[in-house]
């Protein structure tokens, strides 16, 4: 296995903390194979419009879209290696995050180490191939919202739209069925004080919903394996 030199993203923001969470976010990878990859972390609660507490571990929305621009940009990266152990968060950080990441050119692979927890699940099936260690799991609930709910028929159809569109993204990016889909998330009987299923790596390829039980080599090898067939196909067509 090659042995990576690891640069921090370089960071112009001014606030300390910033610098803190942006350089724990993102780094790049150079191989001596001459590949260079990019590495992002998706940890902790996925935070949304509002802060949460400061002893809370987060992945700030803000801070990774003009990331994946940046990558997507740069001619020297190669791939995108997306390590992932989220208990979930913000709905539509959730899905801005795994949208920016689907509409990619750079080949991206996803490891779920640990967790990929509910909004976490449509940020795992975005990448171009996506893996699971088999220790890691994976919950699948219907979408739950805080704070006051008024009791009328709109408010409940608001949620139901915003569970369809999870349900589409997922089901467009994994090889899961919807029906196995709807089954998981609406199930009663798999946990105590809620519905929906904590599902395991096997399971979870079973299933369809991740695509190879992996860790952190095989989604290396992969993207690199990207790169070697572009150069291929390129002196192929040369060849032409």
């Amino acid at each position: 296995m090659d042995i990576f030199s690891i640069k921090k993203e370089e960071n112009t923001g001014t606030s300390s903390k910033n610098e803190a969470v942006s350089e724990s976010t993102a780094t790049t990878l150079s191989g001596k194979d001459g590949i260079t990859l990019s590495c992002l972390t998706v940890i902790g609660q996925i935070e949304g419009h509002y802060l949460l507490s400061e002893n809370q571990k987060t992945t700030k929305y803000e801070h990774v879209l003009p990331l994946l621009a940046a990558v997507e940009e740069n001619p020297e990266v190669d791939g995108l290696l997306v390590l992932i152990n989220t208990v979930g968060g913000d709905v539509e950080a959730g899905l801005a995050i795994a949208e920016m990441l689907a509409s990619m050119q750079t080949p991206t692979a996803s490891v779920v180490i640990g967790g990929g927890h509910s909004i976490g699940i449509p940020i795992a099936v975005s990448c171009s191939r996506s893996f699971i260690v088999p220790s890691a799991t994976m919950t699948i609930h219907p979408v739950r919202t805080n704070g006051t709910i008024l009791g009328v028929p709109q408010a409940f159809a608001g949620l139901e739209k915003m569970q369809s569109r999870i349900t589409r993204f997922i089901t467009a990016h994994s090889h899961i069925t919807e029906e196995n889909l709807h089954r998981l998330i609406f199930r009663t009987d798999e946990m105590a004080t809620d519905v929906g299923s904590i599902i395991d790596g096997k399971e979870a390829v079973a299933l369809g919903l991740i695509d190879e039980i992996g860790g952190l080599a095989g989604a290396m090898a992969w993207l690199r394996s990207q790169k070697q067939r572009k150069s291929v196909c390129g002196k192929e067509n040369e060849h032409q």
